[in-house]
């Protein structure tokens, strides 16, 4: 194993050159992935730098690898995509994503009928920040008629599973008191 530095000083060539061999490579070899037997595709935006640049990614679910490298976050950014999808016939079963408007509407477009699945992370995170909103809106409602502090620090007991409620700090009883209140 050798740096580029340690190539081109053995075959007496600048950097740059060992570089451009490196990159052309690497695009000959994973530069237009096969997609025709692709079925199974997530779609992500990354941020590359500061200054809001994005960049989407399709990747393969079953490999990991990436199939496409789009400029921007929108549905633009997936239109080459799609025409080498159609080109290359792939028979596509899922496509998991975020909750991006412009993500959802281009694969309902362009994979009708195919099944679309909402990364775990965003929606769990929704439902959440719901959650919160609830709790925030009954706690204001009871404090302005009850008077005192319904529902204050259960947040957390709400949000954790029911088996993991400690029992040494009283969180099912504290938990079960206020919701009885409401």
């Amino acid at each position: 194993m050798m740096t580029m530095l340690d190539v081109a000083t053995l075959l007496g060539v600048g950097w740059d050159v060992v570089k451009d061999i490196f990159k052309r490579d690497l695009k000959h070899r994973f530069g237009k992935p096969k997609l025709s037997e692709l079925k199974y595709i997530a779609i992500d935006e990354i941020s590359v730098r500061k200054g809001h640049k994005y960049l989407t990614l399709v990747m393969d679910l079953k490999s990991g690898a990436v199939v496409l490298v789009g400029d921007g976050k929108g549905a633009e950014a997936l239109l080459p995509f799609w025409t080498r999808l159609k080109r290359n016939k792939a028979k596509i079963k899922a496509v998991a994503t975020d909750l991006i408007p412009a993500y959802i509407v281009a694969v309902l477009e362009n994979l009708p009928r195919i099944p679309l699945v909402f990364d775990h992370f965003h929606v769990v995170k929704l439902m959440n920040d719901k959650l919160t909103e609830v709790r925030r809106k009954l706690h204001r409602e009871l404090k302005d008629t009850m008077g005192n502090d319904v529902l204050k620090g259960t947040r957390w007991l709400l949000l954790k599973n029911p088996e993991n409620l400690n029992a040494d700090r009283d969180e099912q009883q504290h938990l079960e008191e206020d919701l009885r209140q409401i």
